[in-house]
């Protein structure tokens, strides 16, 4: 599917966007891979690690309109990696969050419209199945102009969808180099904001497999999730520090106990497959009829029972502290 293709990623010098450069500079042959972001050191720091004939490094901000519209010429595959995603920040700055996440992606529609890209997959995030924090509400506002955008485009070929998974092991801001970094300083203790805590979790070259095979899956409107495992904070900051002292710190603004994925409200509209959810669009595109039940791969789905909720505290997968341990070292 990538083999002479262009594809783009907005955010690209994050975690997900090196991890998904890597994989495709290993798997395909595009003709062109380019990064798009604000940050001149981050692009600077990539290129000495991907500097493939076929990588191209864009400066600039999904905020610029002007910007996406040159970034997004002659590009077939887009994915929508640039956000705010700090749940902390985006309390205290929540203008700067509306503007990246919500503005940005009418942006990143508009040019993709406009230059007749063919499929683009926007990255969601667990916090925006029923939100109580900005980010959250942000990245639900952007899944579903994304959803939307497969209406505004009309006549167009254009197919917009989004991904929705977990916490990533390892990534940049999470919660995993945050211990390490207080272990490496000799720290007496690890802090715990409720010992009843559990997230979803996922290693980046899943996220960017998942990615990669809904491109050949989607139709357009699709919130897909994966189906993952569990962890519960306790079980990984002992994994990470065996008997260490956990201290008590108390929720954060904005942090839920558990997090969702499909919520309850959605039932009617999610579909399980083997390995993943599909979330159906609440609305109707003009003169485009799907049937999400069955993929462009030829997956076959049901529709779940109503009232169904997939969430991090009754998900039937949890890992062991030996298990955490493990995908930590992987």
């Amino acid at each position: 599917m990538f083999d002479n293709q262009s594809i783009l990623i907005t955010g690209g010098t994050g975690s997900f966007g090196q991890k998904y450069t890597k994989t495709i500079l290993e798997r395909y042959k595009p003709k062109r891979l380019i990064i798009l972001s604000r940050d001149e050191l981050k692009q600077y720091e990539m290129q000495q690690v991907f500097n493939d004939p076929c990588m191209r490094y864009f400066l600039g901000d999904v905020r610029d309109a002007d910007r996406m519209m040159q970034a997004f010429n002659d590009v077939d595959y887009v994915i929508h990696a640039a956000a705010i995603k700090q749940v902390p920040a985006a309390e205290y700055n929540p203008m700067e969050c509306i503007k990246t996440n919500i503005h940005g992606a009418e942006n990143v529609i508009k040019a993709a419209i406009a230059n007749k890209v063919k499929r683009v997959i926007a990255l969601s995030t667990d916090k925006a199945a029923n939100p109580i924090n900005l980010y959250g509400a942000t990245k639900l506002a952007s899944d579903k102009l994304f959803v939307a955008g497969n209406n505004i485009v009309g006549d167009g070929e254009t197919r917009f969808s989004a991904v929705r998974y977990g916490n990533v092991v390892g990534s940049r801001g999470s919660v995993v180099p945050f211990f390490k970094s207080l272990i490496k300083n000799g720290t007496d203790s690890l802090p715990i904001t409720h010992p009843d805590m559990t997230r979803f979790w996922i290693t980046l070259q899943d996220g960017v497999d998942f990615v990669l095979k809904n491109f050949s899956r989607m139709q357009g409107g699709e919130i897909f999730v994966p189906k993952i495992p569990s962890v519960r904070i306790t079980d990984l900051a002992e994994a990470c520090a065996p008997g260490l002292k956990q201290e008590i710190v108390g929720i954060r603004p904005g942090e839920k106990m558990h997090e969702i994925m499909c919520p309850g409200d959605d039932s009617h509209h999610t579909i399980e497959f083997d390995d993943h959810f599909v979330i159906t669009p609440s609305i109707t595109f003009f003169g485009k009829e799907h049937d999400y039940s069955t993929n462009n791969l030829g997956e076959v789905g049901q529709l779940v029972e109503q009232g169904f909720e997939y969430h991090s505290g009754n998900n039937p997968n949890f890992l062991s502290i030996e298990q955490i341990r493990k995908l930590d070292e992987a």
